[in-house]
C-alpha cells in the first residue's frame, strides 16, 4: 500500500505533528508555540490542542483526531522577537485537509518568506 491508502490503514482517525526549523540560524526553532484547530459545521475555528516545540522544534499533537479541514497557527513573531530579529510574519497559518492516517506538517522558517509541504 501506498499513500493515503496506506496512511488510512495504519491509524483509526488521524495524528498531526511539526517541525520547525530556522532556515536563517540553520538550527531547529525551539520554543514556537503552536495550535491546532478544527473548522466546525458553521465555518468557525475551534482549538484543539495548544502545544509549544521542543529542543528539536518538533511537536506531536493528540489524536486521534477527526476528518475535516485542520489549521496550525504558529507563533513566529514572539520566536524572532526572542531572537532579537525583526520578522514580517506575526504568525504563520497552514490550513489542509485531514483523512486518516498520519499528517506531519514541516514549517521551513525565515523572518521573511515560509515554506510548508505534507512529509512523512
Amino acid at each position: 500500500m501506498t499513500g493515503a491508502v496506506a496512511d488510512a490503514a495504519a491509524s483509526p482517525g488521524g495524528s498531526v505533528s511539526t517541525h520547525v526549523l530556522d532556515a536563517t540560524a540553520g538550527f531547529p526553532a525551539a520554543g514556537v508555540d503552536i495550535v491546532l484547530a478544527s473548522r466546525d459545521a458553521a465555518g468557525s475555528w475551534q482549538a484543539a490542542e495548544r502545544g509549544v516545540t521542543g529542543d528539536d522544534g518538533r511537536y506531536r499533537f493528540a489524536g486521534p483526531l477527526g476528518p475535516g479541514e485542520w489549521r496550525l497557527t504558529f507563533a513566529t513573531g514572539p520566536y524572532f522577537e526572542r531572537r532579537g530579529t525583526a520578522t514580517f510574519y506575526p504568525e504563520v497559518t497552514i490550513t489542509f485537509l485531514l483523512c486518516d492516517g498520519h499528517y506531519h506538517v514541516p514549517l521551513l522558517l525565515s523572518p521573511f518568506a515560509y515554506s510548508t509541504y505534507r512529509g512523512s
